[in-house]
């Protein structure tokens, strides 16, 4: 009975993409592929009434079987997502962009270049207007690619230059490309969302030519405005220009003080932390402390030379003038029940000292002056130190064995 067919064609539908999903997880690609093929066999089989229209699942499941599927070939790839384009309009441009990623991937860029430029010109009715977010999408890829030309142009106009030639047709072509990938460019990063390679291109043509006002506004927009999502490299990208343009320190510390806010971990803390150091005001200085300690919380920091550098000279500074020992105070109680396990172990005393000497002398400053003279990393990398008679380690022990008391008064 059409009951029957349709439970029973349900029941292998759901089998055969159970199958799929499994040979998927264990990366058996040829098996996936031919329960796939299986799969679309009994979809172009079925004779109930019930229209089973084709799934998204199979653009994503082939494509993903594609991929990663020994023998498949380009050639392939490139006939099966022209099928799937024709499988529905409402899929179409997204599916065009993946295309055009996996083109790109391959480095064919002419031929993605050729798709985005098709996709640019389709048009189907009210879908055009649903799809207008795919299609800036697309405009913007385009533009992307306009700008790879412009940058190609643009190192073979300097080569020429060296030489001392100038070639005009080459300067008159690249400016046509600066011209489209900018219109497409700005276009894409005035809608709110995360658009960092779109930005970065468009400020780079903008510094080319000198519009560093228009950058400057380009860069504040996608940091500051809260229609944005918070985004760390908003904040990078306009430190970045700022230095470039040579902006006072003022400007600079401003920039990664909010970067530090969102993203305490970021390699660039370094830096914020020495402009912090070398600030005439206290509550900077005090900052910068801060900065330093908050970064040295987090795993990939752990074998930071030039960060436990940074907190070894502000630390040493403090406790010389014996002025401000409330903010190493301040940091280390939050810290002091877990660091020690963390940071100053034995074992981690012993492979710093095997793998990088200077690493471990800075450490082991910091672990005498938070843990005291009886730190057991202190105690190891000082004791090795003075046994390969450098002199460094000797004046480091004494200088910790000196200042014991501000252990206590840490501690205490």
């Amino acid at each position: 009975s059409s009951h029957e067919h349709k439970l029973n064609f349900r029941k292998s539908k759901e089998a055969c993409l159970s199958y799929i999903q499994d040979a998927l997880l264990q990366k058996q690609w040829k098996r996936a592929a031919e329960f796939l093929t299986c799969y679309v066999e009994s979809l172009e089989k079925d004779y109930s009434r019930e229209h089973i229209g084709p799934s998204e699942m199979i653009w994503r499941i082939g494509t993903e079987i594609l991929w990663h599927h020994s023998q498949s070939s380009m050639k392939e790839f490139n006939c099966f997502m022209e099928q799937m384009k024709t499988l529905g309009v409402k899929r179409y441009l997204k599916v065009c962009l993946e295309h055009v990623f996996h083109l790109l991937c391959n480095g064919q860029i002419d031929e993605a270049y050729q798709n985005l430029s098709l996709a640019e010109s389709w048009r189907f009715g009210e879908q055009t207007a649903i799809q207008d977010k795919e299609m800036k999408l697309i405009e913007a890829y385009r533009g992307l690619l306009d700008y790879y030309s412009w940058s190609k142009q643009k190192n073979i106009l300097l080569e020429h230059s060296e030489d001392g030639f100038s070639d005009l047709a080459v300067e008159q072509e690249m400016h046509g490309y600066f011209r489209k990938a900018a219109v497409s460019l700005k276009e894409i990063i005035k809608i709110p969302g995360v658009w960092d390679v779109f930005v970065k291109c468009y400020v780079d043509l903008l510094e080319f030519y000198g519009d560093h006002n228009e950058a400057r506004q380009v860069l504040n927009e996608y940091a500051y405005n809260s229609k944005f999502p918070a985004n760390p490299n908003a904040h990078v990208y306009l430190y970045q220009f700022l230095k470039r343009q040579g902006e006072s320190k003022k400007s600079l510390i401003s920039a990664l003080k909010i970067l530090h806010d969102i993203v305490p971990s970021h390699e660039l803390m370094i830096d914020f932390n020495t402009m912090l150091q070398k600030s005439k005001k206290r509550k900077k200085r005090r900052l910068g402390l801060e900065v330093i300690f908050a970064a040295l919380d987090y795993a990939g920091w752990k074998e930071n030379a030039k960060a436990w550098s940074c907190l070894a000279r502000q630390v040493k500074q403090i406790v010389i003038s014996e002025k401000h020992l409330d903010w190493i105070k301040q940091e280390w109680n939050s810290r002091k029940d877990w660091w020690p396990a963390f940071h100053f172990s034995r074992y981690l005393a012993k492979r710093n000292w095997q793998e990088n000497k200077s690493l471990s002398y800075e450490k082991a400053l910091v672990a005498g002056i938070l843990l005291g003279k009886d730190c057991k990393y202190f105690k190891y990398v000082s004791h090795q130190g003075c046994k390969a008679q450098l002199k460094k380690f000797r004046m480091l022990k004494k200088f910790v064995n000196r200042h014991n008391p501000v252990y206590l008064r840490i501690s205490g």
